[in-house]
């Protein structure tokens, strides 16, 4: 179970990969941009601040990577729940909506690359160096080199496989090979990001996706296909190996829950305030600003992934944090994903149409109004 969990991991950081749109994140302005960033470093900071009064259960000051990874874990965005809602409501094609998809895009590649990052500095700090490469990749000088070779050689490399496979989909169009050699991309860049850069493999699925995302016109049936395995067999056993292996109350204290809480609405205030702020700065209305902060909240299967791998103590040893802190995570995910829906809807609904009239204008001038004919479909 443990290896096909593995496996789920990869294809589903691959999935999130080719789900990526290069085009739309190149056009998405600096207001996406600097959401985002803010939406990954202030709940970064205040998973941090809150950490270091908890001592006692493994965090605290004399636990530094721990409470960064406590604050990683609280910058993850659902891409998926935040476009969904903003669909059934007719808003994802809004100049708002699309600053927010975009945003959220953003954030989870942001907050990966500051995973990896983590990650890779606290294996070098309890690595023990067998020969003069690994001693090289275990000082922290070493393990920054590392990191930014990785990304300059994943993305060179990325650009030439990009023309091969526009050229197989020329010459072979929707067939079997593409999802095949799509997949052996897939493993080949986990492999190498975690055994030969000393990066985390989700990252290297992660960008191995987003490398064959820029196959525009294969990329759909690469998904489906490759997807087909991993919603049957291995995605179900990663949920059911994190509930298996991760969800126990053994070692659970009430410190361990008046933590989960407090991270649980440092996450939730972190992505409203943050986001919401920046989101003020380029002149939305305070409403507005509001439904970026909240669109921005929702967590999934990529907060999961990210604390699986900060629990993973055969890689980061002692930095490596308990299994119960998977509490936390699995509270942010069922609180925020109820919450966002809920959130937005509300504070859409003076932009939702009438059940027997036509739409009501936004107000705010930075909405678009959809057409008449089309509001049925979003009734909600």
């Amino acid at each position: 179970m443990s290896i096909f969990s593995k496996i789920g991991v990869i294809l589903i950081m691959f999935a999130v990969g080719l789900e990526t749109d290069i085009k739309q994140l190149k056009n998405t302005g600096l207001a996406s941009i600097l959401i985002a960033l803010a939406g990954v470093a202030v709940p970064l900071l205040l998973g941090f601040l809150i950490s270091l009064p908890f001592g006692s259960i493994g965090l605290g000051i004399d636990n530094v990577y721990q409470c960064i990874f406590i604050g990683t874990i609280l910058t993850a965005t659902s891409v998926a729940i935040t476009v969904s809602v903003l669909k059934e409501m007719g808003k994802v094609s809004t100049k708002l909506g699309t600053t927010i998809v975009s945003a959220a895009v953003i954030d989870d590649v942001v907050g990966i690359v500051v995973l990896s990052i983590v990650t890779s500095l606290a294996k070098s700090s309890t690595a023990e160096a067998a020969n003069g490469f690994e001693a090289f990749k275990s000082t922290i000088y070493g393990t920054i080199i590392m990191i930014v070779a990785f990304f300059i050689i994943a993305v060179l490399l990325g650009w030439g496989l990009s023309k091969l496979f526009k050229w197989m989909e020329d010459k072979w169009p929707n067939t079997h090979r593409l999802p095949v050699f799509s997949l052996v991309v897939c493993f080949v860049y986990s492999w190498a990001a975690e055994e030969i850069f000393g990066v985390a493999d989700i990252t290297g699925a992660f960008l191995a996706g987003v490398v064959l995302a820029t196959a525009h016109r294969s990329r759909d049936y690469i998904d489906r296909r490759v997807s087909v395995g991993s919603y049957m067999l291995f995605s179900p056993i990663f949920f059911a190996n994190i509930g298996i292996s991760y969800i126990t109350f053994s070692g659970v204290s009430g410190s361990i829950i008046l933590f989960a809480v407090l991270a649980v609405l440092m996450g939730l205030i972190g992505k409203i305030i943050g986001c919401g702020a920046v989101a003020k700065g380029f002149g939305y209305s305070w409403r507005e600003s509001a439904i970026a902060g909240v669109g921005m909240m929702a967590r999934g299967e990529v907060a999961l992934i990210v604390t699986q791998t900060v629990i993973d103590a055969e890689t980061l040893g002692e930095h490596a944090l308990g299994s119960e802190f998977m509490l936390m995570t699995v509270l942010l995910i069922l609180i925020s994903s109820i919450l966002t829906p809920i959130l937005l809807k509300v504070l859409y609904k003076k932009d939702l149409p009438l059940q027997n009239g036509p739409a009501q204008s936004t107000g705010g001038g930075t909405e678009e109004s959809l057409p008449q004919e089309e509001a049925p479909q979003q009734n909600v």
